[in-house]
């Protein structure tokens, strides 16, 4: 039995594209998943699964999704062991000066080669901190993220792959949430 996380990308955005939290938890429990578990209304589910292909977990939950809610949305999932990493990899921390809450992950569907980091920053200049480190890119917001030029779009566009954010102090919750 793994557990797991699966983030799904632009729904309960601006009041666009509306799924309630308990939708989603009866849908991972008809998938089969079990212990589901939501966190708040942006599309965080925790859950476990006996699948041995763990690789297509995603699209199965994408799939049953547009089957169940009428359109498609894309869905990273992370295990509880990359969960971990990624907290443990965070460039920002023992950082006084920066405010955890300025920390927002952005979890890739596939990672960028090995140029797609530096082509990001060629095309962007700003004062945010950018870290590509494995499938995730670490960006901190000194100003917030509301503030800020550095759309998703040109993200995407630049590492050639979609994501989905997370702000650290929900990816501290989740990995609570993971660890019961």
């Amino acid at each position: 039995m793994t557990r797991l996380v699966s983030l799904f990308r632009g729904i309960n955005v601006g009041g666009h594209q509306a799924i309630r939290m308990d939708e989603l938890k009866d849908l991972h429990e008809s998938l089969g998943l079990k212990d589901v578990v939501t966190y708040i209304q942006s599309g965080n589910v925790v859950f476990t699964s006996d699948d041995a292909d763990l690789a297509q977990l995603p699209r199965q939950i994408e799939d049953g999704f547009a089957q169940k809610f009428g359109f498609h949305v894309k869905v990273i999932v992370r295990t509880s062991a990359e969960l971990r990493d990624i907290i443990a990899n965070n460039p920002f921390q023992n950082q006084p000066m920066k405010e955890p809450k300025w920390v927002v992950v952005l979890f890739l569907a596939t990672r960028p080669d090995s140029t797609a980091l530096a082509d990001l920053q060629k095309t962007y200049v700003g004062p945010e901190e950018l870290y590509l480190i494995g499938q995730e890119l670490y960006i901190y917001y000194p100003h917030g993220i509301g503030r800020s030029k550095l759309s998703l779009t040109l993200i995407e566009k630049k590492l050639k792959t979609i994501g989905t954010g997370r702000n650290w102090n929900t990816i501290l919750q989740l990995q609570k949430l993971i660890q019961r």
